[in-house]
């Protein structure tokens, strides 16, 4: 399953930090450091999202 998880997360990550990146610069927010946060706290968001999908394809 964690393999799984670990091929799902590179997909969801770049999803989630991209998303999150796009909400910081349109709220106006364009320092480097903001831009890196959003990138960081999606990528980590991500983790917990990815172990859910695998798990409910595992379960199927």
């Amino acid at each position: 399953m964690y393999r799984l998880a670990s091929l799902l997360h590179i997909f969801i990550a770049s999803t989630l930090a991209g998303s999150a990146v796009i909400a910081v610069l349109v709220a106006g927010y364009d320092s480097l450091t903001s831009i890196i946060g959003a990138a960081a706290i999606g990528c980590i968001a991500a983790v917990p999202v990815s172990l859910a999908v695998a798990r409910k394809l595992y379960q199927r």
